[in-house]
């Protein structure tokens, strides 16, 4: 009896410990990991006051001990317990989304893309090994939540058999928060002592619903707003019609891909490479930078920002625009006569909204003739797509005026393996990568060494502009103007979460008269933009073309 009454007291100090930690980290650790300190001064992140646990204890003291109110403490403790299982589960969630697409995650919005996360970890992972994680996931989160509950459950029954010791507790610390907050005590890293992480947490996730519905009202009224939406098909982009055009879509090409001296030598290797092949066939080029409505993930948000002239940041304005007659870039050249089609071997599934944008003709995935394997996340090389387009396309004898919207992915995130540049007449059908494919290191052991995964990330980059910029050096008539840019930044895995969402673009013309054009922008000559050239918003772009390409834009 002496033996087991110790023993028994030295396990409920421990299951107290365990719940009085499992509840203050899921209040005070925050949902960026980025803004914990670093180092071993991490450990000071735990000196924070988090004021809802002074409030929770606050509330279930102040319920008498008896009759029915008493009777709702149990019921309501679980409730705390319960809600911030799931504000902790929703934390860790926003943890991965700032960690990859350096934004929180929105509840209403951002289910969709459980299927891209899916398939970017079946590329990174394999198959049997996503579906084992993602069982785990799903039962740690069911886990966390039932223990958060069961430690709040047990810290109020503690409180409650130490009223006066717990009062005196809570109106101490109540005290150091005042002080703390009206003082602005922060630790490394910005993060405040005086803590109201949770807090924020549930106001942003009950706030989701309404923000939505508000957001969804001002883009009906933005989408209504077009001075080119009557504009006669006779005034549209007159200067280029008697030009071939290509826009090329990059994947994850970032401003960091040329700024960040940290792993940006193969991507300025390339630049300097293409300018002086691209400047010896007579073309000229000028670039700036755009600013992307997303970072890490979700292109077609800034695919459609760029060709709608609307800011699309989140999945309910994509959708709302795609139902919509709205005028983009791809339908202005239709306009002026142009065959309009999309090269687009990312896509693998039907893809519906295609209509919107207004082509003739889509190639995706199926219709490319591709016969060779694909890399990670992308079905097929770029300089295959540039071939196969080539062929398909820019190669006929006997088409009229031409604008192609190409969206190249070699670079998209796993960024392993990465195919290197062949002959031009070596490509063939793809069937040649296959043993580049079968020989190459593959995303997992990438993904091992932060530093290979950015020395990667630039050379997947590099790759994808030298499929595109060798075609054009290669192929490229007196006639063909392209435009071609980054879609947004890479994840925060590569760039850190300071990072911009800038991204380059870049025109290349042979024609003097195209580039005139466009002299009051204040680009940079070549291919690689100044640090200190313009920066504007993405959805700014197709105005400011639509008008340099238009009748305003003759000379006087």
């Amino acid at each position: 009896m002496s033996t087991t009454k110790p023993y028994r007291r030295a396990i409920r100090h421990l299951t107290t410990g365990f719940a009085a930690v499992l509840v203050f980290l899921a209040l005070i650790v925050p949902d960026q990991i980025f803004r914990l300190p670093p180092g071993n001064s991490i450990f000071t992140a735990l000196l924070r006051v988090p004021v809802e646990a002074l409030i929770a204890g606050a509330v279930l003291l102040l319920l008498p001990q008896r009759g029915r109110l008493g009777r709702a403490r149990r019921p309501l403790a679980a409730g705390i317990g319960l809600l911030l299982g799931l504000l902790t589960v929703v934390k860790m969630i926003d943890i991965g989304f700032f960690a990859v697409l350096a934004r929180r995650f929105d509840p209403v919005l951002d289910w969709i893309l459980v299927d891209d996360a899916y398939n970017f970890m079946v590329d990174s992972l394999g198959e049997p090994a996503t579906i084992g994680l993602a069982v785990v996931l799903v039962l740690l989160s069911i886990g966390l939540v039932a223990a958060m509950t069961w430690a709040v459950l047990r810290l109020s029954g503690i409180a409650l058999n130490h009223r006066v010791g717990a009062w005196r507790g809570i109106g101490t610390v109540a005290a150091a928060w005042i002080a703390l907050s009206l003082m602005g005590t922060q630790l490394i890293g910005g993060i405040p002592v005086a803590s109201h992480t949770a807090a924020d947490l549930a106001a942003h996730t009950a706030l989701a619903l309404p923000n939505d519905l508000a957001d969804r009202k001002r883009f009906a009224a933005e989408v209504q707003v077009d001075a080119y939406r009557d504009r006669p098909d006779d005034q549209m982009l007159t200067a280029l019609r008697d030009k071939d055009v290509i826009i090329s879509f990059i994947e994850s090409y970032g401003r960091d891909a040329i700024e960040n001296p940290a792993f940006n030598s193969a991507v300025l290797i390339s630049l300097a490479a293409n300018q002086q092949a691209l400047t010896a066939k007579g073309f000229a080029s000028r670039s700036g930078w755009l600013t992307s409505p997303t970072a890490g993930g979700g292109s077609w948000l800034a695919h459609s920002t760029f060709l709608s002239g609307l800011w699309i940041d989140n999945e309910q304005r994509y959708r709302s625009l795609v139902s919509s007659d709205r005028l983009t870039l791809t339908r202005a050249f239709k306009s002026s006569s142009h065959r309009t089609v999309g090269v687009e071997p990312g896509i693998i599934f039907a893809w519906p909204e295609g209509q919107f944008y207004g082509y003739d003709h889509i190639y995706d995935s199926h219709t490319l003739g591709y016969n060779g394997p694909g890399f990670s996340w992308s079905p097929m090389p770029d300089q295959y797509v540039m071939s196969a387009f080539q062929k398909l396309e820019y190669g006929s004898t006997d088409r009229g005026r031409l604008l192609a919207e190409i969206t190249l992915t070699s670079s998209h995130t796993p960024w392993a393996p990465v195919p290197s540049m062949i002959g031009w007449d070596e490509v063939g059908d793809g069937s040649v990568y296959g043993p580049v494919a079968a020989n190459a290191e593959g995303p997992t052991s990438v993904w091992k060494d932060e530093k290979r995964m950015r020395t990667e990330y630039a050379r997947s980059v590099a790759y994808s502009m030298d499929s595109l910029l060798g075609h054009m050096a290669e192929y490229g008539r007196d006639d063909l103007v392209m435009v071609f840019l980054g879609d947004h930044q890479p994840a925060s895995a590569v760039v850190g979460n300071e990072a911009t969402h800038d991204v380059p673009i870049t025109i290349i013309a042979k024609d003097p008269a195209v580039l005139d054009r466009i002299a009051g922008w204040g680009w940079t000559d070549g291919l690689k933009p100044d640090p200190a050239a313009p920066v504007w918003r993405m959805d700014t772009f197709r105005d400011r073309f639509l008008a340099a390409y238009g009748p305003e834009g003759d000379p006087h």
